[in-house]
């Protein structure tokens, strides 16, 4: 028997919706299944089931060099033993010299006495001083007197007087060298940059402010903002050029215009997304491999020592090059199997969108392939979070940017960040203003060493 054809048209409409609500629920559920895994990872998940780092991957099974942090400990080591020694010593008050035991007054020396190292703050410089308390034995040898230990921070080893001096520079003074600093990373040709929340109370609550930074080179520098917003990046890089290696925030895009700078992308936050989709999505360890194999061309440059070199930029116009194009490949093909909001789908989406910025680096071997020193220097802001939960305001916000700039730059220089603290603060008020660039962690040279 004939069907009409207008019943045939409502079936074909009626399938045709049926068709579509199919899409929308399997996307539905393979957002959810996206979702519900990485709930599962962060709650339940072991440390083992988190993202690998590159450098470990590369190495296989083999642990990471301690050479460089066994240098850094000895460094810190030497400047500590360097500094000027002065002994203070202290006696039993006279009060005290009667013994619980016999009630006898005649005490003898028992030792040199307890010797207890504070480093405390002497104006223009730090000085070492190793407090003896004197110590007594009581004849009947029952009882034993050590003098009252020298006051200090609670748990620590910092004297009361350079305690107060930094907290006065910290909050009052607002050193006034983390501008030039800024200055002179505003006119670097390659910019690093991050971001992360930070709590600001507020009329008895707090708000989430953020905490901008900025990297060029060794130079490293914290803003601390209201908000997220872009008026941040244009008021800090707004006017350079050059080139801006970011995550895929649109914050950024009010800066890496035509006439500003160009706009360089992260791997690592690439491989991140794939990596969040292996659990749904098997077939992601294709792009993972891929992305691996990019930072294993980085891996032999270095090893061979030709990093920088027209050797290496050979190899990423070649090898990477190579690689870049498979992945474009793979990832067109595999858009159309996955939804869009898929863990996969969102990957592919993220690094598609990124694609012209990702690729920058078979450019210019000055380019890293990832953010990742600006984010490592946004976990002292993390750490930070952790012990002292917010700052009490804006301003004391952009003070501890301003402190932390100048140390993390010191760390990043080799600069022993205590010395430098002690020898700048007090130089830094009557230096000249037109060479307080001179100052600046990287350029400094103590006293000691000038002429």
């Amino acid at each position: 028997m004939d069907v009409p054809q207008a019943h045939t048209c409502e079936w074909r409409d009626e399938a045709e919706r049926l068709r579509g609500e199919v899409t929308g629920l399997q996307e539905r559920l393979a957002a959810l299944a996206g979702n519900l895994e990485s709930l599962q990872r962060a709650v339940f998940g072991k440390r083992s089931e988190k993202m690998p780092p590159v450098g470990k991957q590369l190495r296989g099974d083999k642990p990471a060099s301690p050479e460089e942090a066994l240098k850094k400990r000895r460094a810190n080591k030497a400047a500590r033993a360097a500094m000027p020694e002065r002994e203070v010593h202290h006696a039993v008050p006279a009060e005290d010299k009667v013994c619980p035991k016999c009630g006898g007054t005649d005490f003898r020396p028992l030792g040199e006495g307890k010797r207890t190292v504070v480093y405390e703050y002497v104006p223009a410089h730090l000085e070492k001083q190793v407090h003896v308390q004197e110590t007594l034995a009581c004849r009947c040898g029952e009882c034993v007197l050590t003098a009252p230990a020298p006051k200090a921070v609670e748990g620590g080893q910092y004297g009361p007087g350079l305690m107060a001096h930094v907290v006065v520079s910290k909050c009052l003074d607002s050193t006034p060298l983390y501008q030039p600093l800024l200055d002179v990373i505003r006119l670097e040709q390659y910019v690093q940059a991050d971001e992360t929340p930070q709590r600001v109370l507020e009329k008895g609550k707090t708000r989430k402010g953020y905490v901008w930074t900025l990297r060029a080179g060794k130079l490293v520098a914290y803003i601390h903002a209201y908000g997220r917003s872009g008026e941040t990046a244009v008021s800090v890089l707004g006017g350079t050029r050059g080139w801006l290696q970011v995550d895929g925030y649109t914050g950024y895009n009010a800066v890496t215009v035509p006439e500003g700078r160009v706009r360089v992308g992260c791997w690592a936050h690439v491989r991140r997304k794939f990596f969040d989709a292996l659990p749904t999505a098997p077939e992601a360890q294709a792009a993972l491999d891929a992305i691996l194999a990019l930072y294993r061309v980085e891996a032999d440059a270095e090893a061979a020592g030709t990093l920088g070199t027209e050797a290496h930029l050979q190899q990423r116009q070649t090898v990477s090059a190579a690689v870049v194009q498979r992945m474009a490949a793979w990832m067109a093909e595999e858009s159309v199997r996955h939804p869009p909001k898929s863990p996969l789908g969102v990957a592919i989406r993220y690094a598609q969108g990124q694609w012209t910025a990702l690729c920058h680096f078979l450019e210019d071997t000055r380019l890293s392939l990832d953010n990742n020193p600006s984010e490592r220097a946004l976990r002292k802001v993390a750490l930070g979070r952790k012990n002292y939960l917010f700052v009490g305001h804006d301003e004391a916000g952009a003070n501890l940017a301003g402190l932390m700039s100048l140390l993390a730059t010191c760390e990043e220089n080799g600069v022993n960040p205590e010395a430098y603290i002690a020898d700048v603060l007090m130089r830094v008020y009557h230096h000249p203003a037109s060479k307080l660039d001179e100052l600046l962690p990287h350029r400094w040279v103590p006293r000691s060493n000038t002429s």
